[in-house]
């Protein structure tokens, strides 16, 4: 009898965390890499997400009054094995009803498959970009506020062709991510350029003189770093610099961060990450000021892909992800009223009382296909020591 009640009182103590929450409380997951080689960007992305979050609940306005909790987990962007233990975590330990992320692609892809999917969880990732995910089995669980890669290479061609350049080197760092970005520039600038070498490097070694060398030998006017401004792009972008291998770089997103002028001598290099001009985006950059928020790539994506996850628990009158994963499009899409930051109260009301919205967000978001991004780009260049926008598209 005494082994029984240990048994039980040890079953009890086991299940408390996932029961512990109350019935009138949500818990959402914002699953990023705070630590690793986006940690710049996700300082801005995470506490983007969390807003948003902390917005719908102080509105008293979800499913009569529910209050929303955010915990975090920690993709590390590159570790596929730590991230799908972080996201067992979450939803097992913290008992979360949707996530936002990932971040990276390699570690997305393997947690929608390994951890997402066999659970049921609905992710909406700010900043996974990989064409590969595209199509990946993913049960209606997966979508993405941030454009696919396949779009991102027509951008980067468009740019250096009206640029004037005709010879480019690619260098990407060695992940899904990397790759299927290196393959798309690859892809859309032999149409109108020759692209003398694409070759992989890998993330966090402390010498690049090496991957430099055979950039170098095979030349272009300008070399694309599809890297991460915070590990191995950064190391291939200085050693090119210190050897005179190449001065004109084209950054895609992965690149473009705050610290990204820091690297070196950049004055006229330049690139594009996701971003847009619109009515919203200038709605959250004041919202994001306020709250002391660094105005970097997928901060914005990352405040909808939160707003996105809440809106669509309204529609489906529940927040288990197995309804509110059918009313996702519906809330980012026409027809509706337009719902811009700052605005979700507004947006529940509407849900609550049977209208429909048309969620706009900080990134004029618009979801295509299978449930990812349409896709706008702000343009960067470097000038000087500071990143300046020159252009949307």
């Amino acid at each position: 009898m005494l082994r029984t009640t240990i048994a039980a009182a040890l079953l009890v103590s086991v299940a408390l965390p996932m029961s512990a929450q109350a019935e009138d409380e949500v818990t959402i997951g914002v699953f990023l890499g705070f630590t690793g080689p986006i940690e710049s960007l996700v300082a801005s992305m995470g506490p983007s997400a969390e807003m948003a979050i902390k917005e719908v609940s102080d509105s008293g306005a979800l499913l009569g009054g529910m209050k929303v909790n955010s915990v975090r987990g920690d993709t590390t962007c590159i570790d596929a094995g730590a991230a799908t233990t972080a996201a067992e975590r979450l939803i097992t330990a913290d008992g979360v009803a949707a996530i936002v992320g990932g971040d990276c692609s390699g570690v997305t892809g393997a947690t929608l498959q390994n951890v997402a999917v066999p659970n049921g969880i609905v992710m909406v990732s700010p900043s996974a970009t990989s064409p590969g995910l595209t199509t990946m089995e993913d049960d209606g669980l997966f979508f993405r506020t941030a454009p696919s890669d396949a779009r991102q290479g027509e951008i980067v061609r468009d740019i250096l062709q009206e640029k004037g350049i005709s010879e480019i080197a690619i260098t990407y760092t060695n992940n899904d991510y990397g790759k299927g970005l290196a393959d798309s520039i690859e892809r859309n600038f032999a149409e109108v350029g020759t692209v003398t070498i694409n070759i992989p490097h890998e993330d966090g070694k402390g010498d690049y003189s090496a991957e430099v060398a055979t950039l170098a030998a095979a030349g272009g006017e300008v070399l694309v770093v599809a890297g991460y401004v915070d590990q191995g792009g950064a190391g291939i972008v200085r050693g090119a610099l210190d050897t005179g291998a190449f001065d004109t770089f084209y950054f895609p997103d992965g690149m473009v961060g705050d610290v990204l002028p820091t690297i070196g001598e950049l004055d006229g290099s330049f690139g594009a990450a996701p971003g847009t001009d619109s009515e919203g985006a200038a709605m959250f950059e004041t919202m994001a000021s306020d709250a002391g928020i660094s105005m970097q790539p997928f901060a914005g994506e990352s405040y909808d892909a939160a707003a996105l996850i809440l809106l669509a628990m309204q529609a489906a009158g529940s927040t288990e992800s197995s309804a509110l994963k059918d009313k996702l499009m519906d809330v980012a899409n026409a027809p509706g009223e337009q719902i811009f930051p700052g605005q979700l109260e507004k947006a529940l009301k509407i849900l609550a009382d049977g209208g429909e919205i048309d969620y706009v967000g900080a990134s004029a978001v618009e979801l295509i296909g299978p449930g990812e991004s349409a896709g706008n780009y702000r343009e960067i260049a470097i000038d000087g020591d500071q990143l300046v926008t020159v252009g949307f598209r």
